[in-house]
């Protein structure tokens, strides 16, 4: 039995600049970090004593002869990828509802990624998991994605993720000191707005106008290193808040998909009750809104926004990790 631990992220800055489209001709960057919510895979070999060859549980329950009648995508594509051809028993559980914006649908095909590996006792490098979840879910399930939530997943830890080739990505870590990284954890704030949506829906728009956008992503872009600046900085932290409004109303200019009214008044309230910047996470449409707020402040945006579901939640540094690994015998 193999069980995988990996982590979702909170992508902060340069979203959407990790499509390839983009990327391939005018480079791409993003600021992100991993939080200590997490995606569980636990993999076994079945025992060859039933009439189906393999069990895949998730919102359902699979149970299969052979891999390509496997009706979960990331599944079916990954046991293919790594050449399983024996009989498996999976299961998937999440710290936080998919489709949500947090790269679990990532997090996920690197889990599994892992989880595989070990199957087969092998030792992956972080780079090698991201690389092949990259390529599962853009070449193989030909998904409507970018390249930062395999990346981060796989790595973990706080990020600046620069972009020049298909198979071309720089990991460099931040590095700040320890006040001036709680600090900032401090003034975040994650709430769940209460829809989940299909993220590759979301991204194919935005896919499609990247070209007619370049000076929308590229200000984005930009943004990755005035944020790394600001952290790096010792002044006030606000200018981290008040530069992700900036990054926020950019975004929603992309495409009309990105926000909603509902979204927008929620925004709004946040904005009125104290938070001075935030952001919807991921493609958009819905799922997870992060916010900037002055401690002082956060009571009064609590207050506001009483009707939706906060998440508390910490940095994390490890990326995807075999938690559990008792060979079969």
């Amino acid at each position: 039995m193999i069980i995988s631990r990996t982590p979702f992220r909170i992508s902060f800055f340069g979203g959407g600049t990790d499509y390839p489209v983009w990327f391939s001709e005018n480079g791409g960057a993003v600021l992100a970090a991993t939080i200590n919510k997490h995606c569980y895979i636990s993999c076994r070999y079945l025992p060859p004593f039933f009439n189906h060859k393999s069990r895949i549980v998730w919102s359902m329950i699979e149970l299969v002869k052979d891999v390509p009648e496997i009706k979960h995508p990331a599944v079916r594509e990954t046991l293919a990828h790594m050449g399983i051809t024996e009989g498996v028993e999976l299961h998937h559980d999440g710290d936080l509802p998919a489709r949500a914006g947090l790269g679990s649908s990532s997090a996920f095909t690197v889990g599994l990624l892992h989880a595989l590996y070990g199957m087969k006792g092998m030792m992956p490098t972080k780079m090698q998991l991201a690389l092949g979840a990259i390529h599962i879910e853009q070449k193989r399930l030909k998904e409507n994605v970018g390249s930062q939530d395999q990346v981060m997943a796989a790595f973990g830890g706080f990020n600046r993720v620069s972009f020049s080739g298909e198979d071309d990505f720089q990991v460099s870590p931040i590095i700040l000191r320890p006040e001036r990284l709680a600090k900032l954890q401090d003034h975040l704030m994650l709430f769940f707005t209460g829809f989940a949506r299909t993220a590759s829906d979301i991204a194919g728009e935005q896919i499609r106008v990247a070209r007619q956008k370049h000076i929308e992503l590229s200000e984005m872009q930009q943004m990755v290193d005035e944020a790394i600046s600001i952290l790096n900085g010792k002044g006030s932290l606000a200018a981290f808040g008040k530069l992700l409004h900036e990054s926020w109303l950019l975004k929603k200019s992309l495409t009309d998909k990105i926000s909603t009214p509902f979204i927008d008044g929620i925004y709004d309230r946040a904005r009125k009750s104290g938070s001075i910047g935030g952001k919807l996470l991921g493609a958009g449409g819905g799922g997870f809104l992060l916010l900037f707020v002055e401690p002082a402040n956060q009571r009064k945006v609590e207050k506001a926004l009483g009707d939706l579901l906060q998440v508390p939640f910490k940095f994390e540094t490890h990326g995807s990790q075999i938690i559990f690994n008792e060979p079969n015998f």
